[in-house]
């Protein structure tokens, strides 16, 4: 027992604690929409990795989810190369503009003015996400990157039918639209959206993503897209520039890895939260032997662990190349034996006891994920986003491209909560070229009984269900329960634990309540997991998509 940490030079000690397993011989995909799935089986078939399936999902997502992500955002990609061993974090998070400022979007007395980072492109990030899929193509792809997008030039030049999600989304954003007509001329043409089942043609981002086939880099963060994209957002009171374009590089990060009931885990480092947080709250319950526990008790210490790490979230993380994160502090056994010692078995610490900060309002979510095994093993946890529903509800002329409100997720002021109700200190402060600190969380698990590659969208709630996902997979649950299981969440702050209706049974509430939890619970379903699992024994592989986004019998 005992969770231990590998990073940076210790990795390669730790590699040899779980046994190199055999090939699958088979080939598993799961995310968000079909469309994308099958672009990445197709990318396989004509005989490429995971790595190009990689890039073709990605793409194809952006086009057929404009909600959730695409070239106008940022990414994360934790790979696996099977070969060597080695596993990779593709940084491909959006930059802060060099304009950019700390006190940015705030107002003569220094407070939030609404709205300013979460609508128009002000409150966009340079993107990365393009940058990102060139570098998947050219550094471990073996086929071309203009193969890899093909479908999705493909379906954004014949249209995607209209399915519930999107719509939802558009019903979200229509107070909006009509600021910026080049959004409005896409998703309401007439005024009001398309159909459900009615194609929508994007041209505009066919030619976006066929200058990017042809000409890679150049082809967008130079030339004509990077000149309509800056025109664009400068006309409508961005920032950008075409040297900010010009600039973006994509990092290649040591992923964060540790132990936890002999089972590996390997996860997203700074400027992720989510693999510290998940491997602080491991290691605060690695002090319980949670077979023990009744039910109850046990998802009461999960919530204490996630109120401890929320709070080190917010105090703590940041870009590690602009602040110093206290990385190995914050995953040590040892200072999780510090926090583990201030929770009770009969109550709840109430998180003012924690810090005082200015309580959050609002809320919002919207990312995508996808995993993917190829047959020799690569593997890939991707998760994408433009942030919220419709990142920041703008488009630049010409491009077809919504642009992110990643700026959002900076602290805009310290202790003051963003749209996903996250409150972040000076180590999330805003500063030219800096990358904000996100909740994605792609995450491989690897022990005896063989291998989850996992990930979700969901906001602040991505790294609980991630949590929640791993230790449910330990436990021995199949696929198809892990991203049905009913999931609960509490990040520090709002001091409460929402969940989903039947995470918790009549009893159990009332047991929580009278240790002094607050109960808050969701008026919809949350996440979209998708997870590829391999079971050595039997040599099984299953790729399973959430039923939350399952509508009429279709996965959406």
């Amino acid at each position: 027992m005992g969770l231990h940490i590998f990073v940076a030079i210790v990795a390669t000690l730790c590699f040899t604690s779980v046994p190199a397993a055999p090939k699958p011989g088979q080939a598993a995909i799961a995310s968000a929409h079909p469309m994308a799935t099958q672009a990445g089986y197709d990318v396989l078939a004509a005989g490429g990795n995971a790595f190009d399936a990689a890039v073709a999902v990605s793409a194809t997502l952006g086009v057929v989810e404009p909600y959730a992500s695409g070239l106008g955002g940022g990414a994360f990609w934790l790979l696996h190369l099977a070969e060597e061993q080695k596993d990779v974090f593709v940084d491909a998070r959006e930059v802060a503009p060099a304009a950019a400022t700390p006190d940015m979007y705030l107002d003569a007395d220094g407070d939030p003015v609404k709205g300013a980072s979460f609508n128009g492109p002000l409150a966009a990030g340079i993107p990365g996400q393009a940058a990102g899929l060139v570098h998947l193509a050219e550094k471990y792809g073996r086929l071309p990157l203009a193969t890899n997008l093909a479908a999705a030039i493909g379906i954004a030049q014949q249209g995607v039918p209209m399915h519930r999600r999107m719509l939802l989304g558009l019903r979200f954003r229509r107070t909006t639209a009509d600021r910026w007509p080049a959004f409005g001329s896409v998703y309401y043409p007439s005024g009001e959206p398309r159909a459900i089942g009615e194609l929508m043609p994007q041209p505009d981002l066919a030619a976006t993503l066929q200058r990017l086939a042809d000409k890679g880099m150049d082809g967008f963060y130079r030339g004509r897209t990077a000149q309509l994209l800056v025109d664009g957002s400068r006309a409508a009171g961005g920032i950008w520039t075409l040297e900010d374009l010009a600039r973006y590089r994509v990092i290649e990060r040591e992923p964060l890895g540790f132990f936890y009931r002999g089972v590996r885990i390997v996860s997203a480092p700074p400027p992720s939260s989510g693999g510290i947080a998940i491997a602080n709250m491991l290691n605060i319950l690695d002090g319980y032997d949670l077979t023990r526990f009744d039910e109850v008790t046990r998802k009461h210490l999960i919530v204490e662990a996630m109120r401890h790490a929320f709070r080190d979230r917010a105090e703590y993380l940041g870009d590690s190349d602009f602040v110093d994160v206290p990385v190995k502090l914050l995953m040590s056994p040892a200072y999780a034996a510090g926090q583990r010692s201030a929770i009770r078995m009969d109550h709840a610490m109430p998180s003012a006891a924690l810090a005082d900060v200015v309580p959050p309002s609002g809320a919002g979510a919207n990312t995508t994920h996808f995993s993917v095994l190829d047959r020799d093993g690569n593997r890939v946890a991707g998760t994408m986003t433009i942030n919220t529903w419709y990142g920041s509800a703008f488009m630049a002329p010409g491009t077809g491209l919504i642009l992110n409100n990643e700026m959002d997720d900076f602290a805009i002021k310290p202790k003051v909560p963003n749209s996903f109700e996250l409150i972040g200190s000076d180590a999330n402060a805003i500063a030219p070229h800096k990358r904000p600190l996100s909740s994605m969380s792609p995450t491989f698990l690897e022990g005896r009984r063989g291998i989850a590659i996992v990930g979700t969208p969901g906001g602040s709630r991505i790294i609980s269900m991630v949590l929640l996902a791993a230790l449910a997979w330990m436990d021995g649950a199949p696929a198809d329960d892990i991203v049905a299981m009913k999931r609960f969440h509490h990040q520090y702050l709002p001091d409460v634990i929402s969940f989903e209706a039947g995470a918790f049974s009549d009893s159990e509430k009332a047991v929580l309540e009278s240790r002094g939890h607050a109960l808050s619970e969701s008026s919809r379903p949350y996440g979209n997991m998708n997870i590829v699992t391999w079971d050595f024994a039997s040599g099984e592989v299953e790729a399973v998509t959430d039923p939350r986004a399952r509508v009429d019998g279709r996965v959406y």
